[in-house]
């Protein structure tokens, strides 16, 4: 029995997905529901997961960040010291959560954003596991 060769989905590139706006997109992604908060939930965290794990951030890391934003709101996540570590992550997801403030309301608005780094954390881990699997680890 063979198998049919693998062909890669349609769609995009991760070197395409990490050039995504994610400032912009976590800004339009929590001010408006549908199609912005799918593209913020689908391409947004897709990209910002390459992005973390092309850092080596570890996806416990983003996870624990969640838990933070869901517990004292993302305005004050973005003002720790260091919300994940290394310097070029801590300036990137700083960017991404001064932006989400700007949009999330309240309670409400931080709960999406929490959910979207538990996204992120989620993607962040199954990249993890695909490369080990591949790599035959």
């Amino acid at each position: 029995m063979t198998s049919a060769p693998q062909t890669s989905p349609p769609g995009r590139t991760d070197d395409e997905l990490a050039q995504s706006d994610i400032p912009a997109m976590l800004r339009y992604g929590l001010s408006f529901a549908g199609p912005h908060r799918t593209a913020l939930f689908g391409d947004g965290a897709v990209g910002a997961a390459v992005l973390l794990d092309r850092l080596g951030i570890q996806p416990r890391a983003v996870a624990f960040l969640a838990k933070v934003v869901r517990s004292g709101g993302v305005r004050y996540a973005a003002e720790l010291r260091e919300p994940v570590p290394g310097d070029e992550a801590v300036s990137m997801v700083r960017a991404w959560l001064e932006s989400a403030a700007t949009a999330a309301g309240g309670v409400d608005g931080d709960e999406e954003a929490a959910r979207w780094l538990e996204a992120v954390a989620e993607l962040l881990s199954l990249r993890r596991v695909h490369r080990s699997r591949v790599a035959g680890e």
